[in-house]
């Protein structure tokens, strides 16, 4: 008899290990704060740092679309220049300069052997790009680049949503298994109380009192693991919202929207699609600013020029304004190949697009399959409570009438447990599904 009860003892405490293995339980000793899923959502979309970074890169590709700017603006430069020389063409070419050329000058002695020369000159150069088509696609291949970071931000954002969404549904999770780790622990100390008092009066033996305290202590461990479990949610989202660790919360009570429908066709305007989309975009107008460098370049540019054999006087100023046409003829065949390589590469990103839609799709197929087991099981897991919870009471019933052991009534009270955590299971994943649903449905419109 006493190898039976041990057996029994053995198998409620192995039912119940398993049982609370993903549970939480006690409170931190610090007040916890309140947290809804709105507040939980803007804070992350407003202070994440992943997200920060990705609005920092969409900075710098508007920062590189202005840079473009500059085919269309004029460029000026000033420079000031001192030479010394005792070359003979460059000696006469700074008294040119300098307009001081005389009579003498011309004298052969002179010319061939003119000493050292100084000159000093400052000169301001503009230049105006006129036509350059090349330049032109490129920086509308550049300014699809910008679209490009916005769209990742977008699509970050909504993956932070969903992610801040699980988090919150982990944390109601844990507070549910929190709730039912307590219910069984009060049943355990009235059961308990119940059992003692009629050991005491020798109407029951002492090792039902044991048995029932055995369960109270592993219940309270298990309620004490929950503390830290708690932390782990709360840190975590705490880590998503851009806030300091530490700070416990409590969340809102589970909503399950088990008759939501789901659906089941993934947008193609979908914010990483769209993205891919402008990729390819701008895969094409580089293809065509390489096209179009086989065109001429059409520039123009002035420069006034002042100079002096003083370093402050400047007794003689020019200038010089023309326009230019330049023209690349024949490159090795380098244009011809690199459009050629971004040709193949757009390709590539034109599959990599339809393969990334078929994979999203067959996804979506599967987690609409996974929303349909979660609800189908929250309602086997209901009428299991149910069941489980008459069978508690009767056997409660008959353990008062001294016609069970207590290993039954905590084999019944273990199963009862585990049937309300599977339940509470089973929402979490209802709703988790759910909002993976919604994010990979999501379209730029949401």
């Amino acid at each position: 008899m006493m190898y039976t009860k041990r057996k029994g003892l053995n198998r409620v405490a192995g039912l119940i290990a398993g049982l609370f293995l993903f549970a939480s339980g006690a409170m931190a000793q610090q007040p916890a704060v309140l947290l809804t899923l709105k507040e939980a959502t803007d804070s992350t979309l407003a202070n994440n740092r992943d997200l920060g970074l990705n609005r920092l890169d969409e900075k710098i590709a508007t920062a590189k679309t202005k840079e473009m700017d500059a085919i269309y603006l004029p460029q000026a430069d000033f420079s000031f220049t001192a030479l010394s020389s005792n070359n003979p063409l460059n000696a006469f070419g700074f008294k040119m300069q300098q307009q001081v050329v005389q009579q003498k000058d011309f004298n052969p002695d002179l010319l061939n052997k003119p000493g050292a020369s100084g000159d000093y000159s400052g000169r301001l150069q503009v230049k105006q790009p006129l036509l350059n088509m090349d330049l032109v696609y490129m920086r509308k291949a550049v300014t699809a680049q910008e679209g490009i970071y916005r769209l990742k931000t977008k699509r970050t954002a909504e993956y932070l949503t969903y992610e801040v969404e699980k988090a919150y549904l982990q944390l109601q999770l844990v507070y549910e298994a929190e709730k039912v780790l307590k219910e069984a622990l009060r049943s355990a100390n009235a059961m308990y109380t119940f059992t003692n008092n009629r050991v005491q009066e020798g109407l029951m033996q002492k090792s039902d009192a044991l048995n029932v305290k055995v369960w109270i202590h592993t219940v309270e461990t298990n309620l004490a693991e929950t503390a830290s479990n708690i932390r782990n949610a709360s840190d975590y989202l705490s880590l998503l919202m851009g806030r300091p660790l530490g700070t416990v919360y409590t969340a809102e009570p589970v909503q399950s929207g088990n008759t939501e429908s789901a659906a089941t066709t993934i947008p193609e305007d979908r914010a990483d699609f769209a993205a891919m989309k402008k990729a390819m975009e701008a895969g094409s107008l580089m293809i065509k600013s390489a096209e179009k460098s086989y065109l001429p370049r059409i520039n123009a540019f002035a420069s006034y020029q002042v100079n002096d054999y003083r370093l402050t006087g400047f007794g003689a100023g020019s200038y010089l304004a023309g326009l230019q046409l330049s023209w690349d003829i024949f490159k090795g065949n380098s244009t011809k190949n690199k459009i050629s390589t971004q040709q193949t590469e757009l390709s590539k990103l034109a599959g990599q697009l339809a393969n990334q839609q078929a994979q999203s799709q067959l996804e979506l197929n599967k987690t609409n399959r996974d929303l349909e087991d979660a609800r189908f099981k929250i309602r086997q897991q209901s009428a299991a409570i149910d069941n489980a919870t008459e069978a508690l009471r009767i056997l409660q019933d008959r353990y008062e009438q001294g016609l069970v052991n207590s290993t039954d009534v905590l084999q019944a009270q273990t199963q009862l447990s585990q049937q309300q955590l599977g339940k509470a299971q089973a929402v979490f994943s209802f709703n988790s599904t759910a909002a993976y649903i919604r994010f990979l449905t999501s379209t730029q419109k949401n």
